[in-house]
């Protein structure tokens, strides 16, 4: 994928990763809108206030993004939230009603809001964000890989309702990345800058690969084809333990 001269919007692009990624397509020199909630932590970009669990706030971001950037080709949606969840409490329901609003549903929102646009410009792409643990689970955060493996479904399926219209889709799949204090709760998270350098390393080949999966991801995306899924999951479940009564 050519990240030059590209007009993209970067929905969840205040923090983290996404405000990594955002800054390194503006290095590229493509022209970044940058999507979020509180885009006052942003100073350096352009911004538009955007909140995927409300379909009016979705709607009103398309039309002033491309009001302003009619030539707009590269949509990157990755807003995502990550929540402990005790799955023996029924209260623990309302976690999971929240990352599936803005994890899953509100992908799909962004997506259903840009495709249009670039189905009748006849090219560009979408950039879907998932995780390593939409392929093998880290218990104590259930419902985020539940939406993070829901993610990597829909994109694989809007791929193929996508062929011949000049539009990719591609996943990209971080492991644990040192920002939003994974690494507090993870110190072998990999540090951010290392982890860009790599995922653009791959996003720019060509052709564009599907799926982006840096090296630290692979154990968790081929756990199953590489005969390790249980041991990893046993492993990834001992942070249960810290839960209340366990």
């Amino acid at each position: 994928m050519d990240i030059t001269n590209r007009t993209a919007l970067v929905v969840g692009g205040t923090s983290g990763i996404g405000r990594g990624l955002a800054r390194r397509l503006a290095d590229a020199g493509s022209t970044v809108v940058v999507g979020g909630r509180d885009t006052g932590r942003v100073d350096d970009l352009e911004t538009v206030t955007i909140d995927v669990t409300d379909p009016g706030s979705v709607s009103r971001a398309r039309d002033e993004v491309l009001a302003e950037h009619p030539d707009l080709d590269l949509v990157v949606t990755m807003s995502g939230v990550m929540l402990f969840e005790d799955l023996r409490d029924p209260a623990h329901f309302a976690r999971s009603e929240t990352t599936i609003d803005v994890n899953l549903l509100g992908t799909i929102r962004v997506l259903d809001a840009f495709t249009p646009h670039l189905l009748q410009q006849g090219r560009g792409d979408l950039i879907t964000v998932t995780s390593g643990i939409a392929f093998m689970p880290f218990p104590l955060m259930a419902t985020y890989g539940a939406s993070k493996a829901a993610v990597h479904a829909y994109s694989e399926a809007l791929r193929r309702h996508l062929v011949g219209t000049g539009i990719g889709v591609t996943e990209l799949i971080p492991p644990a990345v040192a920002t939003a204090g994974q690494e507090q709760v993870n110190p072998n998270a990999l540090p951010l800058e290392g982890f860009l350098d790599e995922a653009l390393g791959l996003l720019t080949q060509t052709p564009t690969p599907d799926e982006i999966v840096v090296e630290r991801a692979q154990a968790l995306r081929w756990a199953e084809r590489d005969g390790t899924y249980a041991e990893l999951l046993e492993q990834r479940s001992r942070p249960l333990s810290t839960l209340p009564g366990r």
